[in-house]
């Protein structure tokens, strides 16, 4: 007994042989260059608007960001660290994690401002009080 799929591939191959060259050829000039480029064209505007520009754009956000670190300001590092810059450097910032406990980390490393990652976090607390 020959499987399902055996016999769906046979009878296409065997359809497949009644397509001439010459069929084929000729509804493949029909249809036109430009037409068979519009589905991809779309796909590729999909893609941009969807991935890429959100993308730019949060980099460049990051980036402003980054640049405008300044000493005393509460900061989040990409691994999840906590703490306050004690000194900007070129390319690397200073922080103070404890008291008297200062990392140096590369300024590319800096996840966003602490205030701005609480505030996210943060929500109010939900109460089991009866309202009046």
């Amino acid at each position: 007994m020959k499987s399902p799929i055996s016999f769906s591939l046979a009878s296409f191959a065997f359809a497949m042989s009644f397509v001439t060259p010459a069929y084929a050829e000729a509804a493949a000039g029909a249809d036109g260059g430009f037409a068979s480029l519009i589905p991809l064209l779309l796909i590729m505007v999909i893609f941009y608007f969807l991935l890429i520009r959100p993308q730019q754009k949060k980099l460049k956000d990051h980036r402003n960001m980054v640049d405008s670190l300044k000493k005393g300001d509460k900061v989040m590092t990409g691994g999840g660290i906590y703490g306050r810059i004690t000194a900007v450097n070129d390319d690397t910032v200073k922080v103070e994690i404890a008291s008297g406990v200062i990392i140096k980390v590369s300024r590319d490393t800096v996840a966003g401002l602490a205030e701005a990652a609480v505030a996210k976090t943060d929500k109010p607390a939900k109460t089991n009080e009866a309202k009046d």
